[in-house]
Order: structure tokens, then C-alpha cells, then sequence
């Protein structure tokens, strides 16, 4: 800011006007409170219309309970499966040079790009029981589409993105030198990883882990395809919801909802967590690996 002869400051010539950034901030706000604040507090609002007796009868019931532990056990795969993922292909796309390195990074884009929709119609046409494979697996008693493990697949398949997303760039940043200092001590193959890239790596990854338990528990058009809607059996959260919605029992839709609003709030607050632990990170990588270039 520079001041003129009077001593009066000015105003620098990329500032907006007052008006401007009031009248930006209001649409902002506007926007928020009519897209999330409103709808938040509508869906409690409704869960609660019948008292709270109906509210814990409607997330105990046999149903409600079957969806919400089918979906925390999907989550509790699915995580673990895409975070192995992501650390591998990570590593090897920041690490190495190799035939295919730029089909390996498209191919991890697939499921931002194709509709949840069409990838369980995918797992449907691959693993279904009138299909080859799927007619296979049938005859020899392992069930997939319309059960517990065609979830599973479809829950990996969109999820499996975000812990690799989030990952490459961060081991990009950082480089390969600690590693090689690591190895040239003494260190193994596995205390390296331990001592010095997971540290490293260490608020990306439970970043990318936060990202993709939040879209594994919401997921709902793949996941709508491959489970048949068989009731106390293959209904995750989403799928239940919509089937009480359109039975009109709109309390127990509403309540069995908050829950999913709860754990969506509790992710939001760990994203914002961490979001602040790995901008930092990643500027100081950032800056480290233009010292080292220089």
C-alpha cells in the first residue's frame, strides 16, 4: 500500500471497490445458505417432525441397521484397497520412468470421467450370472452382482481415484532425495518407506483416506445398479433412504439421512483439518524442490 503527499493511502490499482466485495461476498453467502445451510436444517428439521422417539425408532429398525452396516463395511474395504492403491501407483508415477507411465495416469481419471451409472452397468455385463465369467463364479457358489461383493467392486471402482490424485503430486514435490540419503545410511527398503516417505506423505494421504470414505459412503448410482435393492441385505444408506422416501415414510427417510449429513459434516471438518496441514506441506515441498533444482 503507498500513500501520496498528504500521507493519505491509496488504494492499489487491482483492489476492487467496496461495493464490489460486498456484493461478492453477499452472493456468496446467499448461494451458501440456500444450497447448504437451508437443506442441512431442513433434513433435521424433518427427521425430528415426530418426535424423538420416531427418530430412533427409524435409525434402529432391522433395515436401517442392515443398510448402515453394509455401508460402513464397504467403506472399511474399500478405503484401505484405494489407499494400497494409491500409494503404489503414486510411487511408481513419481519415482520412475517407464512405457505407459501417461496411460497408467489416464486410466486412474476413468472414474471422474465415466458415470457411476455405466460403471455398474459394466460390473453387470462382466459379472453377472448370464455372463461368462460371472455364469462361472455362479455355478461355483460366489455370488457378485446382487450381493455384498458387487458393492464392494463398485465402491473401489469410483472411489479408487482420490488417494492416488492426491498423492502423485504431493511425492512429486518432494523428490527422491531423503530416500536416496536414507538408502545410501543403511536404511532398508521398508524403513525408508516408514521413516522417510510416509512422513513425507503422511497429511496427503489422510486427505486423499478422508475424500474417499466421504464418496464411498454416498455413493449411490453404481452401487444402485449392482445391489438389486434387496431389503436388510444389499440397501447401503443411499438406497435405503430413497426406498423409504418412496414408500412416504418421509420421517424415517429424513432421520436414516441426518446420519449420512452427520458424517458428511464430520468429514468436512477433517478436510478442513487437513487441507490446512497439507497446503503448508506442499508449498514447503514446493519451494524445497526449487532450492534443490537451483
Amino acid at each position: 500500500m503507498s500513500s501520496n503527499s498528504q500521507g493519505e493511502l491509496k488504494r492499489p490499482g487491482t483492489a476492487d471497490p467496496p461495493a464490489v466485495r460486498i456484493a461478492l461476498i453477499t452472493i456468496a453467502l446467499m448461494f451458501v445458505a440456500l444450497f447448504i445451510f437451508i437443506p442441512v436444517i431442513a433434513v433435521f428439521t424433518e427427521a425430528l417432525k415426530k418426535g424423538l422417539g420416531a427418530y430412533i425408532a427409524a435409525i434402529v429398525d432391522p433395515e436401517a441397521r442392515a443398510a448402515i452396516r453394509l455401508t460402513l463395511m464397504t467403506a472399511a474395504i474399500a478405503v484401505p484397497l484405494n489407499v494400497t492403491f494409491g500409494i503404489a501407483a503414486s510411487w511408481a508415477i513419481a519415482r520412475f520412468d517407464f512405457p505407459g507411465k501417461q496411460t497408467l495416469l489416464t486410466l486412474i481419471d476413468i472414474p471422474f470421467s465415466v458415470s457411476p451409472v455405466i460403471a455398474g452397468m459394466l460390473f453387470v455385463l462382466l459379472l453377472g450370472v448370464r455372463a461368462p465369467l460371472g455364469g462361472w463364479l455362479a455355478d461355483h457358489g460366489i455370488r457378485i452382482i446382487f450381493a455384498e461383493p458387487g458393492i464392494v467392486l463398485a465402491t473401489i471402482f469410483v472411489t479408487f481415484p482420490f488417494a492416488a490424485r492426491e498423492l502423485i503430486p504431493i511425492m512429486q514435490a518432494v523428490g527422491s532425495e531423503e530416500e536416496e540419503a536414507a538408502v545410501v545410511l543403511g536404511a532398508g527398503g521398508w524403513q525408508m518407506f516408514f521413516r522417510v516417505t510416509l512422513p513425507n506423505v503422511k497429511w496427503g494421504l489422510l486427505y486423499g483416506m478422508v475424500l474417499c470414505n466421504a464418496r464411498a459412503m454416498g455413493e449411490f448410482g453404481a452401487v444402485s445398479v449392482v445391489s438389486g435393492h434387496i431389503r436388510g441385505h444389499t440397501n447401503t444408506m443411499p438406497l435405503y433412504i430413497e426406498i423409504l422416501y418412496n414408500d412416504y415414510q418421509f420421517a424415517a427417510a429424513f432421520a436414516v439421512s441426518s446420519l449420512l449429513t452427520l458424517l458428511a459434516i464430520a468429514t468436512l471438518i477433517a478436510k478442513y483439518y487437513l487441507e490446512r496441514r497439507v497446503v503448508p506441506v506442499k508449498h514447503e515441498q514446493e519451494d524445497l524442490a526449487v532450492k534443490v533444482a537451483a
